[in-house]
């Protein structure tokens, strides 16, 4: 019901997930340069009303941090939401009426729509789940690009589903 045909499908998805693995080490990676001037750099020692603070080059600066549940992942996530309980709407009714679950992970919990609607809300938990990792990890880019993707896979079976009725 939603995806492409097999033969289609198969080198497509290999390039994402391999662009997708080769964009997280990007993000990750830094250069040797900036390595060695990070740890070549002083450790300074600023006093505060509490006592000594130690700062290091190597710290995380906590004002370029933001919390996970700013605004912008709160939007992010309603969207991927909206997209899921779309997608399940239309993958329920195009699977009553006849229709067939093309997804070979979720053909395995389209038996039921108590099985189906668990398998959305793990789809929606693991991106959340994710996304946390991602920005507890401090990579924030790849953070936001999570539940766009999950979006856009939504989005893609919904239009799918609806053409192929």
């Amino acid at each position: 019901m939603f995806g492409l045909r097999s033969s289609a499908a198969k080198p497509v998805a290999k390039a994402l997930l391999v662009a997708f693995i080769l964009g997280a080490q990007a993000f990750a990676q830094q250069t040797l340069a900036m390595l060695n001037s990070e740890i070549t750099s002083e450790i300074t020692i600023e006093p505060s009303s509490a006592g000594m603070k130690l700062y290091s080059p190597l710290q995380p600066d906590t004002f370029s941090q933001h919390p996970f549940w700013d605004t912008q992942n709160r939007v992010l996530f309603s969207a991927v939401a909206a997209s899921s309980i779309a997608d399940f709407a239309v993958t329920r009714a195009n699977l009553q009426s006849g229709g067939k679950e093309l997804n070979p992970l979720t053909r395995v919990f389209s038996g039921s729509t108590a099985g189906l609607a668990v398998n959305f809300a793990g789809e929606n938990a693991g991106a959340i789940g994710l996304s946390y990792y991602l920005h507890r990890m401090g990579h924030h880019r790849l953070e936001r690009i999570v539940p766009l993707l999950n979006f856009g896979a939504s989005a893609i079976a919904v239009s799918y589903g609806l053409a192929h009725r």
